[in-house]
C-alpha cells in the first residue's frame, strides 16, 4: 500500500514538472523571437516601471533636488486638496464629457470607414481614399491646430466665408473664443486626424475573414448589407471588444496636446480644463510636484479600475484582455 502511494505521489510530481519542461522547451525553440521582444520589455521597464518610484512624492511635500526618502511625509494631504479644490468639479466634468464624446464618435468612426473601404472594388480609388485618410495622423497637433485656427478665423476664415455665402450667418463667428463650440471642434478634429490610421487594424480583421462565408451568403440571396451585418461585423467583434476595453480604460485621458493647442484662450478654461491640462497648469507650472503626482496617481488608479471592470464585462462574451 505504501509503495502504491509513493508511486502516485511520484506520478503527480512528474506531471507537475512536465508543463515546466514544456514551457522551457518552447522558450528555447523560440529563443530568436524571445530575443526580439527583450528590447521592448527593457524599454517598458526603464520608462514605465522604474519611474514608479517617483510616486512616493504624492505622499510628501517634495522639494526639487531633495531625496525621495528624506522628504516630509504628509500622507493623503495632496489628495484631499485636489478633492476640495474649487476647480475639482469643473475638471472632472470636462474630462468625462470630452472623453465620452471622443469615445462616442472617435471609436466607431474607424469601424465604419473600414466597412466602407472594404466595399470598394476599384483598388485605385481605395488606395487614394486610404492615403487621404491616413495622412492627418502623421501631422503634429501644432500643424493641425494652425490649420483649424486659420479655417475658423474671423478674418478671411474659410468656414466663416462659406457660411456667409450661404446666408447661414450675418457676421463672422469667433469659433475659437466661444465655449459652446469648443467640444465640437475638438472632437471633430480628433475624428478627422485619427479615423484613417485607426481603421488599419479593422481592415486587417476584415481581410482575415474566410471569403467562403460571403460566397455561401450570396448563394442564399443575402444582400451586401445583410452580409456586413451577419458576417463582417460578427467576425470583427473580438477586435472591436478588445479596443473597446482599452478605450474605456482611457476614459479619464481626455487628451493633452489637442486641448492645450485649441484652448490657448483663457475664456475657454471652463470647458477645456481636463485632468492632464490641470496638472500641467496648476501642478507643474506652479512647482507643486507632489500635488500633480497625487492627481496623476488618482487618475491611474481609476483608469485601472475602469479597465478591470470593462474586461470583466467583456469576458462574458468570450473576449477579454486577460
Amino acid at each position: 500500500m505504501a509503495n502504491a502511494s509513493a508511486d502516485v505521489n511520484a506520478a503527480r510530481a512528474a506531471s507537475r514538472d512536465v508543463p515546466k519542461k514544456n514551457a522551457l522547451q518552447r522558450f528555447i525553440r523560440q529563443l530568436d523571437l524571445q530575443m526580439m521582444v527583450l528590447p521592448a520589455l527593457a524599454l517598458i521597464f526603464v520608462f514605465s516601471y522604474i519611474p514608479m518610484y517617483g510616486l512616493l512624492i504624492a505622499f510628501q511635500d517634495y522639494k526639487m533636488g531633495a531625496d525621495l526618502v528624506g522628504n516630509n511625509w504628509v500622507g493623503l494631504k495632496h489628495f484631499k486638496y485636489f478633492i476640495n479644490a474649487p476647480e475639482f468639479n469643473t475638471v472632472v466634468r470636462n474630462t468625462l464629457i470630452i472623453s465620452s464624446l471622443k469615445l462616442l464618435f472617435t471609436f466607431p468612426a474607424p469601424i465604419l470607414l473600414a466597412l466602407m473601404l472594404n466595399e470598394i472594388r476599384k483598388m485605385f480609388f481605395k488606395r487614394i481614399i486610404q492615403t487621404l485618410t491616413y495622412l492627418p495622423h502623421f501631422l503634429s497637433w501644432v500643424v493641425i491646430g494652425g490649420m483649424v485656427t486659420s479655417m475658423l478665423a474671423v478674418d478671411n476664415g474659410s468656414i466663416n466665408m462659406f457660411l456667409e455665402k450661404l446666408n447661414f450667418i450675418d457676421k463672422p463667428i469667433n469659433f475659437m473664443s466661444l465655449p459652446e463650440y469648443f467640444w465640437g471642434i475638438l472632437v471633430t478634429t480628433n475624428v478627422w486626424k485619427e479615423i484613417g490610421f485607426s481603421s488599419i487594424i479593422y481592415l486587417a480583421a476584415i481581410a482575415g475573414i474566410d471569403p467562403h462565408l460571403y460566397e455561401a451568403a450570396s448563394m442564399d440571396g443575402a444582400s451586401r448589407f445583410k452580409q456586413i451585418y451577419m458576417i463582417t461585423i460578427p467576425c470583427m467583434m473580438p477586435v472591436i471588444i478588445i479596443f473597446g476595453i482599452l478605450a474605456i480604460g482611457n476614459l479619464l485621458n481626455a487628451g493633452f496636446e489637442d486641448i492645450l493647442i485649441f484652448a490657448s484662450n483663457p475664456a475657454l478654461r471652463s470647458v477645456s480644463d481636463s485632468l492632464d491640462v490641470y496638472v500641467v497648469r496648476v501642478g507643474i507650472d506652479n512647482y507643486r510636484y507632489s500635488y500633480a503626482t497625487a492627481i496623476g496617481l488618482t487618475k491611474a488608479v481609476l483608469s485601472v479600475t475602469l479597465l478591470t471592470i470593462a474586461n470583466l464585462i467583456a469576458r462574458r462574451s468570450g473576449n477579454s484582455l486577460w
